[in-house]
């Protein structure tokens, strides 16, 4: 049984739409008539150094509705360990458990990401949270409602390693920019593609 209470207290009952393990992403359905809906932004315009809000509902319902503001301190945050697919927007804005699955906002009020996680060694704010960018989560959302899931694109090799400026020079090319192929998988894409 799913739940959803709007800001005014009403509970309202929803249906689980789809979820993606893999960006933390679910679709759920309400079924109501009237209700707001904030305006989804476009994360890839989002600078660093802009300032957001976070808003959820920290370490216990009395808390609800609480908002923190913060700057963008960076975009495409990787290698977090959180999920499969990682490219987190990643700012001061105070997010505590509890605020996942909150709003992260621009200043025009605009949905431009949702609160996921912080890195924390008391397991408390310590200036780091991360967020799903909205168009990532758009492309989950838009997927699921479409297709039933999430459809990903796949191209059956494994990553040996980037390629930098040291790395490009050990291997005598003339770019310091790439990725080196570790293995390609037999009878995957890239195999069949050659």
């Amino acid at each position: 049984e799913i739940v959803v209470q709007t800001f005014d207290g009403d509970e309202l009952s929803a249906e689980l739409v789809g979820t993606d393990p893999g960006t933390d992403v679910a679709v759920l359905r309400v079924n109501s008539n009237n209700l707001p809906a904030i305006p989804l932004g476009d994360s890839d315009r989002l600078r660093v150094g802009e300032l957001v809000l976070a808003i959820g509902s920290p370490l216990r319902a009395e808390f609800a509705n609480t908002v923190s503001m913060g700057v963008v301190s960076a975009k495409g945050r990787t290698d977090l360990r959180l999920s499969p697919y990682e490219n987190y927007i990643q700012t001061d804005a105070a997010i505590n458990p509890g605020n996942s699955g909150g709003a992260l906002i621009n200043m025009e009020g605009e949905l431009i990401g949702i609160n996921t996680a912080i890195a924390s060694r008391s397991g408390g704010f310590q200036g780091i949270g991360f967020a799903i960018p909205m168009n990532l989560a758009r492309s989950v959302m838009e997927s699921i409602i479409d297709e039933g899931r999430v459809v990903r694109s796949y191209l059956g090799i494994f990553q040996g390693a980037m390629v930098d400026r040291m790395m490009g020079q050990a291997l005598g090319l003339d770019v310091d920019y790439g990725v080196v192929v570790g293995e390609v998988v037999p009878n995957g894409p890239a195999a069949k593609a050659g």
